[in-house]
């Protein structure tokens, strides 16, 4: 398996890690991992070594294999993530741990992200073979001319979230009335105003918007009254963090969450994509592709069945988050990803056209929206993903209608 990578920093304090580290964020300039756009070392050993459930790797013939199950040759390809490694990208490192990719005969370099670099336009400039990027996110740059392609949607549903204490009595996006809101830049920040928009609300007067890092100090200080989170990352900071009045963690009954999602304004997020130009002109390339996300699924679907098999990958690949706030993270990527109702990776027309509607009719602060017009037709494709699920046959399963969530007990920092 492909060796390139250099190990990420050590030394930095919990708290400090945790607020660098946000998954969702490719743009954001204050962040300091202590080693981006680097390879990451996959192939460091598991505390756990669990066989493969759900999965048939070993006995799956790869796209270009010879006779017998031995590899023609090897493709080596990269995949440029949207941040540092952690559990949000749990499938890819599984894939590779796990064996996946070199059964498929792939070599994959799994990219960390730079703070200042978009991973859509790595992908648009050829620096890398495919990209992870939220959907409205890699449409902008498609807009702008980059030809990129969503060939696989392993995030079926939103997991952003508005965080606040309960005794602000904000339970739905009309009670940000008079609120200091708190929203993150870089196109991180597209469901606030859609919530806004629902509600009637004008974000330039009827709420106080606050630039918010990455992080949920200014919730914690009492600076913003409603946290923007996601689900599986920055939602678990303020569990990890100490009540002062009581000594203890605080406990989810002490907050109130708004759910994106659950207010129908949730936007498609982490999705894989590929380079256009190359899909339509590169029977190799569209090869490799298929194989790709079949190795993925099976990468994905591990996860979902060992999840904590899958959270030890992840840290000994060099996570800069503790083991708990990596579990809680696995978990609830889980939750995004299973069920799968049509199968996993498929692009689902209802949720792309509630996606790009949003994308082309949300004004925000400055009255700008997202996209001035809608995508053409081949900016996202079925035909790899389903190609990758015949591949994979009855093997694997797809759908993940038995996905069980696990208990999580988050400790303080994350630790």
């Amino acid at each position: 398996m492909n060796k390139r990578f250099r190990m990420l920093g050590a030394g930095v304090a919990v708290l400090s890690l945790i607020a660098a580290a946000c998954g969702d964020d490719d743009d954001d300039e204050t962040a300091e991992p202590s080693d981006t756009g680097t390879a990451v070392d996959t192939d460091a050993p598991t505390s756990e070594s669990a066989a493969p459930t759900g999965t048939a790797a070993a006995t799956t013939t790869p796209g270009s294999a010879a006779p017998g199950g031995e590899c023609e040759s090897i493709d080596e390809i990269s995949l440029q993530l949207q941040w540092v490694t952690q559990a949000q990208f749990g499938g890819y490192f599984a894939a590779d741990d796990q064996g996946f990719f070199e059964a498929r005969c792939l070599d994959v370099t799994l990219v960390e992200n730079p703070p200042d670099v978009t991973p859509q336009q790595q992908l648009a400039d050829g620096q890398v073979d495919f990209a992870i990027a939220w959907v409205p996110k890699a449409l902008a740059t498609r807009e702008q001319g980059a030809n990129i392609v969503n060939i696989a949607q392993m995030f079926q549903r939103s997991g952003t979230l508005q965080v606040s204490f309960k005794d602000a009595g904000i339970t739905s996006p009309e009670d940000f009335e008079g609120k200091n809101v708190g929203t993150w830049c870089c196109g991180n920040e597209y469901e606030v105003f859609a919530a806004l928009n629902e509600a009637g609300l004008d974000p330039t007067s009827d709420v106080n918007l606050v630039g918010q890092d990455f992080n949920m100090l200014g919730l914690l200080s009492g600076d913003i009254d409603a946290a923007e989170a996601m689900t599986y990352n920055e939602y678990a900071q303020v569990l990890e963090a100490v009540n002062p009045d009581t000594g203890e963690l605080y406990t989810p009954e002490d907050f109130n969450v708004v759910s994106y999602e659950e207010a129908g304004v949730g936007m498609l997020q982490d999705a894989v994509w590929a380079d256009g130009e190359r899909l339509a002109s590169d029977d190799a390339y569209r090869d490799i592709a298929v194989r790709f996300i079949a190795a993925s699924i099976e990468g994905w679907a591990y996860c979902r069945d060992n999840g904590e098999s899958c959270r030890d990958i992840v840290v000994a690949a060099g996570s800069q988050l503790g083991s708990s706030h990596q579990l809680w993270q696995m978990n609830e990527v889980n939750k995004l990803v299973w069920p799968a109702e049509n199968g996993i990776g498929i692009i689902d027309e209802e949720a792309w056209n509630r996606t790009v509607e949003i994308a082309q009719s949300t004004p925000n602060g400055e009255g700008d929206t997202v996209l001035t017009e809608a995508p053409s037709p081949d900016s996202y494709t079925n035909d790899i993903v389903e190609e990758a699920h015949a591949l994979l046959g009855d093997d694997v399963d797809i759908v993940g209608d038995g996905f069980e969530e696990i208990e999580v007990t988050l400790e303080e920092g994350g630790a």
